[in-house]
């Protein structure tokens, strides 16, 4: 049996290799050398998944090669920033499961750079899905959406366990720009709790967050019902609630006046809140809790005067 290749030795990338090995084979590419033979040697990601152990059918290469040699498809679970550099270097036929929740580097869906490559078989993953939990074999759901529903039902057989369920999609655009979004409104929700502003302001601020998740993905071609789903409404909830979400405690940080980097680990939610408010002002969209994060993640507002824009924002009815 060929292992699965898992692409990325970061925390989610360890965890879904932990929860694929329960399946079969897995071979897990680290980009440093160093670190695959650290995490060979002593069976743990110390550095991003401490605590969970790697199983005896999880192999660990630093050799690309080697990890994707003979494999139908991989799945990429490197920071959306990675990803064009890592895609240049596969072959053509592989098939991909695109794991990051991010944009490419103009602002694009990364499964339209998969296409525009020559790569003929994409999908993408995305759910309320924290490293952590389903490293150590907590119950979880997720989506794998894919124009493929072939190729979907095989990425499901390849990832459901009794631990982690898997759900097919055809809407692939609604699941990977979910995914993205919710990450900008966890940032915010991190501003809302750093700045000590209560349990109503959250509220307000994740129930506003979907309403504007739903206007941007719905303007991209998603359907309405995935905006609802376990990589829209589930996904915000976690990452926007969680103590395991970088993004809300990027937020927190931020509130606090200090950087918001953690250890070296990516926080897509700050360079996606530009990205996102960029594409706003050129489609003439009306995004104001994405605009609000750009601004103060670039320095332009305090945290106070982004929560002071929104809440002096006109007056309007609640649908429109």
């Amino acid at each position: 049996m060929t292992p699965l290749p898992v692409l990325g030795a970061g925390g989610w990338g360890t965890a879904l290799a932990v929860n694929a090995a329960r399946n079969g084979p897995v071979t897990l590419w680290a980009r440093r050398a160093q670190f695959a033979q650290t995490l060979q040697s002593e069976r743990v990601n110390a550095e991003y998944l401490p605590g969970v152990s790697l199983p005896p059918g999880l192999g660990v290469t630093a050799h690309l090669g080697e990890a994707i040699q003979d494999a139908p498809f991989a799945l990429v679970v490197v920071p959306s920033v990675g990803v064009p550099e890592l895609l240049a270097a596969l072959p053509r036929t592989l098939g991909l499961v695109l794991c990051a929740k991010g944009l490419a580097p103009d602002g694009g869906q990364l499964t339209v750079l998969a296409r525009q490559l020559g790569f003929a078989r994409v999908a993408v993953l995305s759910g309320p899905n924290h490293a952590e939990e389903v490293g150590r074999g907590l119950p979880a759901a997720t989506v794998v959406a894919s124009r493929d529903a072939g190729f979907a039902r095989t990425v499901q057989g390849a990832l459901m366990t009794p631990a982690l369920r898997v759900y097919t999609s055809e809407d692939e655009t609604g699941v990977e720009l979910g995914g993205v979004v919710k990450n900008v409104m966890a940032v915010a929700a991190g501003l809302v709790d750093g700045l000590s502003l209560g349990d109503n302001a959250k509220a307000a601020l994740i129930t506003r967050g979907l309403r504007e998740m739903s206007r941007y993905l719905q303007s991209c071609g998603a359907h309405e019902d995935t905006v609802y789903g376990l990589s829209g409404l589930g996904d915000l909830v976690a990452t926007a609630t969680s103590r395991h979400s970088r993004n809300r405690a990027a937020g927190e940080a931020l509130a606090r006046g200090e950087h918001p980097g953690q250890g070296g680990k990516v926080v897509e939610g700050l360079r996606t809140a530009g990205l996102l408010s960029a594409w706003a002002a050129a489609h003439g969209q009306d995004l104001p809790i994405v605009q609000a994060v750009a601004q103060v993640t670039r320095g332009d507002w305090s945290p106070q005067q982004g929560v002071a824009q929104l809440m002096e924002r006109e007056a309007k009815p609640e649908r429109h």
